[in-house]
């Protein structure tokens, strides 16, 4: 007799995009580490590539992101 149960976290119902089967699956199938969500609808997971894709862009354009830290300033001549 097993001591430790294998469990997946999630519920039926929610939807999940599996990043290495690269398709949509309903409750868990697969470890939490392969794959993303969980998504309120089918149709969510199904787009989770691109809804990461644009999230990914945000943040690489965000200014509040690409602060100066580590950058000399640029200092003003004295009078």
């Amino acid at each position: 007799m097993a001591l430790f149960k294998k469990r997946t976290a999630g519920k039926p119902g929610e939807w999940y995009y599996c990043l290495e089967h690269k398709k949509v699956e309903e409750g868990p199938e697969c470890p939490a580490k392969n794959r993303f969500g969980p998504y309120a609808t089918r149709a969510e997971a199904a787009h989770a590539m691109e809804t990461a894709r644009e999230r990914n862009l945000e943040w690489e354009t965000d200014p509040r992101w690409h602060d100066k830290a580590g950058k000399p300033e640029a200092q003003e001549p004295p009078d």
